[in-house]
């Protein structure tokens, strides 16, 4: 049971349309991709009846009969935005996802039968709160930092009470900032898929930040490679990045109140900190350009 959980402001529904294009290979291959219309209301149902305790083996079987689209995959992913629960959720009293080790300790509980894994971005909380703060209804900026200033939002610790509420699970994380170099391996890794059957879909992210020339230029220089190791493809993608991204693409204005170009600067180097810790945590599988 692999579950995507986002966050906020990272992947949107990428993910889930890249593993679709590739629906049939992934069934072969025993994956089953599950789409959030099969599964939104019951997981809600069953977590708030659970309480963040174990379903039992009935309770297991009516939600897999439920969501599956073949009888017996060897592997079911799960990708939503709404596993960290609303905008709102994003920081709490005692910082940057606060519910995140609850919450996916409660989702693993769902099938606590099966192998569970986690799948999630990071992002720079200084650009994490400027997508949040637009699509947040609950009351503006002061009340989504809930009083936190914001070199407390530190990812270090939102993932420590992750690896301490799901031990032993699979936990696999990697930078938002990565994703054009580094978005096929995600995508391999939640599907499991081989790193030598074709994937649909892989340059996604780059077809997003790249004018038309970069694009051809990319595409024709990647078609003309016979055999091209993943270090290879990410040198050439990040030579044509340099050379061809849209304009304003790889930069965004961070206007949030009380915030400076000094404490930008302070919370992006506070992240780069958490990154390199967090790399290295034992129970974390690091997905690095």
């Amino acid at each position: 049971m692999v579950f995507h959980l986002g966050v906020h402001g990272t992947d949107g529904d990428r993910l889930l349309k890249t593993l679709l294009n590739n629906r049939d290979g992934l069934m072969q291959n025993g994956t089953d991709v599950i789409t959030p219309n099969r599964h939104r209301g019951l997981f809600e149902e069953a977590l708030m009846s659970l309480k963040g305790g174990p379903a039992t083996a009935e309770m297991q079987q009516i939600m897999l009969d439920a969501v599956l689209h073949s009888e017996t995959p060897s592997r079911a992913v799960f990708s939503t935005p709404t596993f960290m629960g609303a905008p709102g959720r994003v920081v709490g009293q005692t910082g940057l996802y606060p519910q995140m080790g609850a919450r996916a300790a409660a989702l693993a509980n769902l099938f606590p039968d099966h192998e569970v894994e986690f799948f999630l971005a990071i992002r720079n909380p200084a650009t994490l709160i400027a997508e949040v703060l637009p699509i947040f209804t609950g009351g503006g900026y002061h009340v989504l930092m809930q009083g936190r200033h914001p070199l407390d939002l530190r990812w270090r610790d939102a993932i420590q009470g992750l690896l301490r509420a799901v031990p032993g699970h699979r936990v696999v994380i990697w930078c938002h900032e990565d994703v054009p170099l580094i978005w096929p391996e995600i995508a391999r890794l939640v599907g499991n898929v081989a790193p030598d059957v074709p994937l649909k879909g892989g340059m996604m992210y780059l077809e997003e930040i790249l004018d038309d020339a970069g694009l051809t230029r990319l595409k024709e220089a990647l078609s003309a490679q016979d055999r091209l190791s993943i270090a290879q493809r990410r040198e050439m993608s990040s030579q044509v990045i340099e050379s061809h991204a849209l304009p304003a693409v790889l930069d965004q204005v961070i206007d949030l109140p009380g915030w400076s170009q000094d404490l930008v600067d302070r919370v992006t180097e506070t992240y780069r900190a958490d990154v390199a810790e967090i790399a290295v945590l034992p129970g974390v599988e690091f997905v690095l350009p």
